[in-house]
């Protein structure tokens, strides 16, 4: 399976595919792992990687994209991968869509993880990694048991370390970049039918659950258009009696209640106006009086 993992930051996306990698026996591919990787073995790519970290710039997207080719050319993806932290914006994604199909290896799903902003300042300040394997920890949400649990890589207990930017003066800066860039991938995604989205809030072991249940679920596309249901129009009064009426005579359903007494209503309307223009009619009583002199 190919995977993508949305997020804000320290919504959890780290310490899910280290799961589902486990679970699965998929690789995590994160961007910032592969840049270390190949400035400490030296490569071209890690070169120039180097270069523009040093001068302070950001690493150029096709510097990026070219690892992950490499990377996913490795045998142990053939079988699926989980992209954690890549694209972060429309550009990366429109990009990795071409290099994807290029590949003829498309992605089969992308889960957003959802979680309260308020949430992830606590999440973030609490984030620490190992020194040694990268394996990321968090204090409240996931503590490493430090005796029963060592670093693979050294045997020995895991040195935790803190990033320079999980901190709280820097959170807020991080999830508006966050909104401005990164959020609308999650349209961009719904749009290609690949999307789902799982309430990451809560014990670890649940949102583990609720991937796995996100994943084996078909994928939601772009919700369809409200529109509201059409009202019937309806016939003049008039011609609902005449109706009714109808269907009385024919025996095929009696007049409802309300039309009964509509009809009702209309006869004798009908009989008061008859008096009245009969009324109307005859001359009044002076005016009987004259005629009667007339005729004698």
């Amino acid at each position: 399976m190919r995977i993508v993992l949305l997020g804000a930051p320290g919504s959890g996306k780290g310490t899910q595919s280290q799961r589902l990698m486990e679970r699965t026996g998929i690789p995590q591919i994160s961007t910032g792992d592969l840049l270390r990787a190949a400035v400490a073995r030296g490569t071209e790519l890690g070169r120039q990687a180097k270069e523009a970290m040093h001068g302070g710039r950001l690493v150029d997207d096709s510097l990026v994209l070219g690892m992950i080719r490499e990377r996913l050319g490795e045998p142990d993806t053939r079988r699926g991968f989980i992209l954690d932290g890549f694209p972060r914006n429309l550009a990366q994604a429109h990009a990795l869509e071409r290099l994807l199909d290029a590949l003829q290896q498309p992605l089969d799903a992308v889960v957003q993880l959802d979680v309260d902003y308020r949430r992830l300042v606590r999440r973030i300040s609490g984030r620490r990694t190992c020194a040694d394997c990268g394996r990321v920890f968090n204090l409240l949400t996931c503590p490493p048991t430090a005796h029963s649990e060592l670093c693979p890589k050294t045997g020995a207990p895991h040195r935790l370390t803190q990033r320079p930017d999980d901190n709280e003066a820097t959170v807020a800066e991080r999830l508006r970049v966050y909104d401005e860039q990164t959020r609308p991938l999650i349209d961009f995604y719904q749009a290609r039918g690949l999307l789902r989205v799982i309430n990451a809030e809560g014990d670890v072991d649940e949102v583990t659950r609720r991937l796995a249940q996100a994943l084996s679920a078909p994928a939601s596309g772009r919700a369809p258009r409200r529109t509201k249901a059409a009202t019937p129009v309806k016939a003049p009064a008039r011609k609902r009696a005449a109706a009714a009426r109808s269907r009385a005579r024919s025996g095929r359903t009696a007049p409802a209640k309300s039309t009964s007494r509509r009809l009702a209503r209309n006869k004798a309307g009908a009989k008061t106006a008859r008096v009245a223009r009969g009324k109307s009619r005859r001359p009044s009583r002076s005016g009987r009086a004259r005629l009667k002199g007339k005729r004698r």
